[in-house]
């Protein structure tokens, strides 16, 4: 975790300041030495020190931490030999270095908080850490004009030492100065004892004109298989729609009835109502959230994608609910709508008010020999014929240049690991990469994977879903045929699909690809209206959470709350107050460890469909990877099932109870349930 730190000259009060003693820093356009002072020696490992800031003019507050906006503070910490750690801060580059995992935390007294908060210092690998100070050396030095000679010579190290850091070596030795650099030419100089076998380096941050939020969370279920560019694959997805569940207003026009007030903050629900401990309970280890940016009415007719929605709260109440979510370990993902805006945009009523001579004109595709619903003397290309949803020009460079920093704007401001794009299947495909590039942009400046999720809902999802694409999209196709084979007793038909999409034969469509999965979401009925009977709730999930994909769980469906899709979508996207806990809560949440904390996490997350049987209200098939074979059978029928198939071994685990299993008698499975076999070979 990169921790922005000033500390002041009275840290450690007990402890001898050491005034004599000095690092040397390298900074400017063209390079030169100046000496900055030590500001206090530092205690024994065993003491966790408490760092405060050091001025008393009012610091901006930025990821709970306090930070100057203005000027260079020359404020720099550097820990006893046996510990080393530096850090340093200036308006534009933030640098810490940890060399030694086991400093876990470090207390910072926000001042415009008044609060204390607890960080734990979040590291990354050794390999990716030096890699990213390669990557940041051979920035500066190509922005600064500076030849790798004139650099080596200037910080005092050999040029092939040099050569080795910009690799990203991690053999790099004991006593190595690594350097860190900034994009307006400030170096820091850091004598490290760099041990790649015990030590691991803190993430390093650079920005223009503001720090990069890079807390990152840790995994709530820890696999081997599973690492920072392929977390995706392994996650469990909870979705929560934050206009409707924090009962803010239909409307956003201003009316008694649309007004913020300022004192509700409703977006804080989630952390004050329990809804972070509720999702760390359940096992979810990522959260969508839908629109949460200024609209007029349901989110996705933006208004401004720089503002949270007033009816929600303030910026900060958006960066406080992440925060909470990263602490809890589990990664959040907003939702992207760059298809189309609503008529209040503000390039849009720039169009309305200067007509042909807006610079903005481009951004949209108007006929200016048409007139829209409105009246308004000129017509322009809606979403799928809605009035007030107007859609983008992307043909328009500058529009794509725009949304991609609003990307990277709330990646830097808001810490965000990914995103959910809205109608993924209507945006133009070269728009999509453009897309693309810009979250592999944000991959490697993170070290993890920052994975778009593209709304697509027919046809061939390899069209919206590949490398110049999105990383993953909404399997709309499994999700009709969950519901259905239940209703119909006719396992038949989610078993074609599963072959179909994730099969182990070479022309089957999507395997080795995590699909979104899921049984509801903001614009389905939900799964227990849906559903003929409800008894059958328990086997759908456990075929959700069995099947390929990305299980993904829809806020309030986890206890079976009901909504019907009858007069629009106001009842699937319902107000709820603190969560709720019943049997079926109890049921999702072992599935959930069963799939992502077992022995056969990366068979169930990662392994292709195989099927062993299939009736017309039981379904049994494999999944296998990483040399493990995990057999999941589905029992939808009111009656057990005494099951018969070829599971390649005697005996196994059951994933879900932990008891043993025999399948030389047949297998039992009980009326609406599910069984996980991790199987003994």
């Amino acid at each position: 975790m990169l921790l922005p730190l000033v500390p002041p000259c009275s840290l450690f009060p007990s402890m001898p300041v050491r005034r004599d003693s000095r690092l040397t820093f390298v900074h400017g356009s063209l390079p030169r030495r100046s000496e900055i002072p030590l500001v206090a020696a530092v205690p024994p490992m065993a003491f966790k020190p408490r760092l405060t800031p050091a001025r008393s003019r009012p610091y901006p507050e930025y990821g709970g931490h306090s930070l100057a906006r203005e000027g260079r503070l020359r404020a720099t910490l550097h820990y006893s030999p046996k510990i080393h750690v530096l850090l340093r801060i200036t308006s534009d580059i933030i640098t810490v270095i940890d060399l030694k995992p086991d400093i876990s935390d470090i207390n910072v007294n926000a001042r415009n908080k008044s609060s204390l908060r607890r960080r734990r210092m979040a590291t990354t690998g050794s390999a990716s850490s030096m890699q990213r100070i390669g990557l940041s050396l051979k920035t500066w030095r190509a922005m600064s004009g500076l030849t790798a000679d004139d650099l080596a010579e200037t910080i005092g190290v050999s040029r092939d030492t040099l050569s080795r850091v910009e690799r990203g070596d991690t053999g790099v030795g004991v006593g190595t100065v690594l350097d860190i650099c900034g994009e307006f030419g400030l170096l820091a100089k850091v004598e490290a004892a760099f041990d790649p076998a015990q030590s691991e380096l803190g993430r390093i941050g650079l920005a223009r004109g503001v720090p990069q939020r890079v807390r990152r969370p840790q995994p709530t279920q820890a696999q081997d298989w599973r690492n920072a560019m392929n977390w995706y694959e392994g996650a469990f997805m909870y979705q929560i729609y934050p206009l409707g569940l924090c009962g803010a207003p239909w409307a956003n026009d201003g009316s008694d009835e649309g007004k913020a007030n300022d004192d509700e903050h409703r977006l804080l629900k989630l952390v004050n109502d329990g809804w972070v401990d509720h999702l760390k309970r359940l096992g979810a280890s990522c959260v969508l959230l839908n629109p949460a940016f200024e609209s007029g009415s349901h989110g996705y007719d933006t208004c401004d994608y720089t503002r949270v929605d007033a009816r929600l709260g303030t910026d900060e109440d958006l960066r406080t609910v992440v925060d909470a979510f990263h602490e809890a370990g589990i990664r959040v993902l907003l939702d992207g709508v760059f298809n189309h805006v609503g008529r209040g945009f503000w390039a849009f009523r720039d169009v309305l008010e200067k007509r042909g001579e807006s610079r903005y004109a481009g951004w949209f595709n108007i006929d200016w020999h048409a007139d829209s619903a409105y009246g308004d003397g000129f017509g322009y290309e809606t979403w799928e014929g809605v009035p007030y949803l107007v859609k983008l020009n992307h043909g328009s460079l500058e529009l794509n240049g725009y949304l991609a920093d609003v990307i990277r704007s709330w990646e830097a401001d808001y810490g965000i690991d990914g995103l959910r794009l809205d109608v993924a299947y209507c945006l133009d495909l070269g728009f999509l990469g453009y897309l693309r590039q810009v979250a592999d942009e944000l991959t490697e400046k993170r070290g993890e994977k920052f994975p778009l999720v593209g709304e697509a809902m027919f046809g061939d999802y390899n069209r919206w879903m590949n490398d110049k694409a999105c990383d993953s999209v909404t399997n709309y196709e499994a999700y009709k045929g969950l519901w259905s084979s239940m209703n119909a007793a006719n396992m038949h038909e989610i078993a074609y699909t599963l072959e179909r999409q994730s099969g182990d034969k070479p022309w089957d469509l999507y395997t080795g690809k995590h699909l979104l999965t899921f049984v509801d979401n903001h614009d389905v009925p939900r799964i227990a209206t849906q559903l003929s009977d409800i008894r059958q709730l328990r086997p759908l999930y456990g075929l959700l959470f069995g099947m390929c994909g990305v299980p993904c769980v829809y806020y309030g469906s986890e206890w079976g709350i009901e909504g019907e899709q009858r007069f629009g979508d106001h009842e699937l996207r319902p107000a709820l107050d603190a969560p709720e806990w019943n049997e079926l809560t109890d049921w999702i949440c072992a599935l959930g460890a069963a799939r992502f904390a077992s022995e056969g996490a990366e068979a169930l997350c990662n392994g292709d469909y195989h099927e062993l049987q299939c009736q017309p209200q039981q379904l049994v098939f494999q999944r296998a990877a990483g040399g493990k074979r995990v057999i999941v059978a589905i029992n939808a029928a009111s009656e057990p099932a005494t099951l018969h198939f070829d599971a390649g071994c005697g005996r196994a685990i059951d994933l879900i109870t932990g008891e043993d299993h025999d399948f030389g008698a047949g297998s039992v499975v009980g009326p609406f349930s599910t069984r996980y076999w991790l199987c003994e070979r």
